[in-house]
C-alpha cells in the first residue's frame, strides 16, 4: 500500500472508530471460475458474510485480500496471505476478518503462527460464521476448530489417494495426464460425468516421433528438443497464455514415463492403463537403452561419439573424451585424449589418438574375439541338455505344488461349509483360514519361483551364441546402416566391460555371457592342444613297443563316447545366477556344485 492508501485508513479509523480487513480463499480454479464467472459463487457469497460481520463489529473494510484457487495446506504457497501479514505490519487494523479459521490454515502449526502475527499487529482474528474471540472460551473454540480443519485436511487427503489408487488399479489416469493426452469429461448415456483421457491430435504424433527418433541413438535431448520446437511441439497452454516450447529436461521426464507405452505409475506401482499406448514395447525398451548408455559417464554435448563411456585409457584407465584439433589450415582432427591427463589428476602419458584409428582398431578386434563356429554348437547343445534337466525339476516341482494348492483350496471351502453349519466356532475359522492363507501364499511364491521361461532363456543363449559367432561381421556391417552408431553402441556395451585403448592397439575386459563363451573357446583350444601333444608321444611309445602290446587305437575303442564338451563345466559356462537370476528353489535343487 502507497502513503495515500494509509492515510485512507487512518481517516477511516477516525470516521469509523474500528478498521478491518477481509481475507477470503477457495481451494480450486474450479470453484474461482465456476458458470464462467471469475468469482464463482463461493466468493461472493464470503465477501458478503465477511462484510455484514464488519458490520456488526461497527467496522469498515478499507482492504480485501482474495486467494483464488490456491491451496490451505502450506502457508507460504498463498500469496494474498503473505500479503495480508505485510500490510498488518504497515497498517492499523483492528480485525482481520474470515469466513471460516479453515479458510486461514488447515494445520495446527501454520493457524498458531498465523494468529500470532496477528496479534503482533495489534489486531484482532474475527469469524463470520464462527464464534471465536480472545475470550477463554472462545479460544478453546479457535482451538478446537482448527484441530478439526486439520483432521478434516488430513482425512481428505488419505481419501484422496485411496480412491486414485483405486482409480490406478482399473486403469484409469489418476491427476493430469502427460503432453500427447487430453482429460475430458464426458456424459455417458445415463446422464453421468465421466472422466477419461483421449489422445491429444495436435500433439501426440510428435511424441510419438520423438520416441522413435531417439531410439536410433542418433540424437541428443538438446538437439531433439530444438527439432521438436521446430516441428512446432509446445505445451499445453494455461489460460490466456500461449503454449512454451519443450525444453531438453522436460523431454527427459517425458521419454522416461511409462504412461505413453500404457502403463500407469501411481506411488511406484505400474499398473495396465486404459488409455491408448503412443509407442510400442521395444521402441520404449531402445529409448530407455540409448538413454542409460548416455548417463553412464558420457554426456552428449558438442561431439556425441558411439565409442564414449567404452573407451578408457590403456595406461591410467580413465575415460578417453572427444576434442578437436585445428591445423593452420582450417582442418579439424577429432582426437580421443585421456581424461586423467587432460585434468592433470594423474601422471598418465598416454597421447591422444585419431578417433578413425581408435574406430579401426576396435573394429580389427572384434575378429579376435569371435567364437568358432563348432565351439558354439557343442556349447549350445551342452547347456541345452542341462536346461532340459532343469525343466523336468521344474516341471515336477510345480505339479506337487498345484496338488498342493487345490487341497487347501478345497480345505478351505470345507472348512467354511462347516461354519456356516455351525460346527466351527468364529474364532477357530479365524485360526484356520489364516494357517490357510499363509499356505497359499508360500505356494504362490514357489509357484512363482518355479516358473522360469525356459524357452526365453534357451532364446537368450542361442543369441548370445550367434552374436559371438557373428560379432565381427555384425559389427563392420552396423556401420552401414541407418541408426548405425546406436547399434555399434549396444555391440561395445554388450560385448565389453572396458576397451582400453594405447597409442596402437586396445585391449578388452569382456562383458558376461561373452566372458564365459570366448573363456571356454581358449580352455578347449589349450585342452585340444595338450591332447594332441599327448598323441603325439603315444605315438613314440607304441611305435617302440613289442607287437603284443595293445594298441592306443584298440583302447579307445573301448571308452564311451561322450556328450559333453572336454574341459568345461556348466558351473563354469552358466554360473547359478545364469543369463538370468536363478530361482531360490531351483538354485537349491540344482546338481551343480
Amino acid at each position: 500500500m502507497n502513503e495515500a492508501s494509509a492515510q485512507m485508513s487512518d481517516n477511516v479509523a477516525g470516521d469509523y472508530g474500528k478498521v478491518a480487513v477481509s481475507y477470503i480463499r477457495v481451494s480450486t480454479k474450479e470453484q474461482a471460475e465456476r458458470d464462467g464467472d471469475p468469482e464463482g459463487y463461493s466468493i461472493p457469497a464470503q465477501r458478503e458474510a465477511n462484510r455484514r460481520k464488519a458490520a456488526a463489529k461497527e467496522a469498515m473494510i478499507v482492504e480485501e485480500f482474495v486467494e483464488r484457487g490456491e491451496s490451505a495446506k502450506h502457508a507460504d504457497s498463498r500469496p494474498e496471505l503473505q500479503r495480508l501479514l505485510r500490510y498488518l505490519k504497515d497498517h492499523r487494523v483492528d480485525y482481520v476478518i474470515v469466513h471460516k479459521v479453515d479458510r486461514l490454515a488447515r494445520n495446527r502449526l501454520d493457524d498458531t503462527q498465523i494468529h500470532w502475527a496477528i496479534k503482533q499487529a495489534g489486531a484482532e482474528l474475527v469469524s463470520a460464521t464462527e464464534n471465536i474471540d480472545e475470550t477463554p472460551s472462545g479460544m478453546l473454540l479457535h482451538g478446537i476448530m482448527s484441530s478439526i480443519a486439520e483432521f478434516y485436511s488430513r482425512n481428505l487427503a488419505s481419501e484422496v489417494h485411496k480412491g486414485m489408487e483405486q482409480k490406478a488399479k482399473t486403469g484409469g489416469t489418476p491427476g493430469r495426464a502427460p503432453l500427447g493426452y487430453l482429460n475430458v469429461r464426458k456424459v455417458n448415456s445415463e446422464g453421468v460425468e465421466v472422466r477419461t483421457v483421449e489422445v491429444d491430435p495436435a500433439r501426440a504424433d510428435h511424441i510419438t516421433w520423438a520416441f522413435s527418433a531417439y531410439a536410433t541413438g542418433a540424437w541428443t535431448l538438446k538437439t531433439m528438443a530444438a527439432e521438436l520446437e521446430h516441428r512446432g511441439l509446445t505445451t499445453r497452454p494455461p489460460p490466456k497464455l500461449p503454449g512454451r516450447p519443450i525444453k531438453y529436461n522436460s523431454l527427459y521426464r517425458i521419454l522416461t514415463t511409462p504412461y505413453y507405452k500404457g502403463e500407469v505409475v501411481y506411488r511406484g506401482v505400474s499398473y495396465p492403463g486404459r488409455h491408448r499406448p503412443l509407442i510400442d514395447e521395444v521402441t520404449w525398451s531402445r529409448v530407455q537403452d540409448v538413454l542409460t548408455s548416455h548417463a553412464t559417464g558420457e554426456k552428449q554435448r558438442e561431439f556425441p561419439h558411439y565409442l564414449k563411456s567404452s573407451v578408457f585409457c590403456g595406461k591410467c584407465s580413465s575415460r578417453l573424451i572427444i576434442t578437436n584439433a585445428k591445423n593452420p589450415s582450417g582442418k579439424i582432427y577429432p582426437y580421443f585424449v585421456c581424461l586423467g591427463r587432460h585434468q592433470k589428476t594423474n601422471n598418465c602419458q598416454q597421447k591422444a589418438v585419431l578417433i578413425r584409428v581408435v574406430e579401426e582398431l576396435v573394429e580389427d578386434h572384434y575378429r579376435t574375439v569371435q567364437l568358432d563356429r563348432r565351439l558354439a554348437d557343442q556349447i549350445e547343445a551342452m547347456v541345452h541338455d542341462d536346461l532340459q534337466s532343469f525343466r523336468q525339476a521344474a516341471d515336477t516341482e510345480r505339479r506337487a505344488l498345484s496338488t498342493q494348492k487345490e487341497r487347501l483350496e478345497s480345505e478351505r471351502m470345507r472348512l467354511l461349509q462347516a461354519h456356516y453349519a455351525g460346527a466351527v466356532p468364529v474364532d477357530l475359522l479365524k485360526q484356520e483360514q489364516d494357517r490357510i492363507a499363509r499356505s497359499l501364499a508360500g505356494i504362490e511364491q514357489r509357484l512363482d519361483a518355479s516358473a522360469m521361461q525356459f524357452d526365453a532363456f534357451d532364446a537368450s543363449l542361442r543369441r548370445a551364441i550367434d552374436y559371438a559367432v557373428n560379432c565381427s561381421v555384425g559389427y563392420r556391417h552396423a556401420g552401414s546402416l541407418p541408426g548405425g552408431s546406436q547399434v555399434r553402441r549396444l555391440f561395445n556395451q554388450a560385448f565389453f566391460v572396458k576397451i582400453l585403448v594405447d597409442e596402437d592397439t586396445v585391449r578388452v575386459e569382456l562383458a558376461e555371457p561373452f566372458r564365459t563363451l570366448l573363456g571356454a573357446e581358449a580352455a578347449i583350444a589349450a585342452r585340444r592342444h595338450a591332447q594332441v601333444a599327448a598323441a603325439d608321444s603315444e605315438v613314440d611309445v607304441v611305435d617302440a613297443a613289442p607287437e603284443s602290446a595293445p594298441s592306443a587305437t584298440d583302447e579307445s575303442e573301448n571308452e564311451k563316447p561322450t556328450t559333453r564338451v572336454v574341459g568345461l563345466k556348466l558351473a563354469t559356462l552358466v554360473p547359478p545366477a545364469g543369463f538370468e537370476p536363478a530361482t531360490k528353489r531351483l538354485e537349491g535343487s540344482c546338481s551343480i556344485p
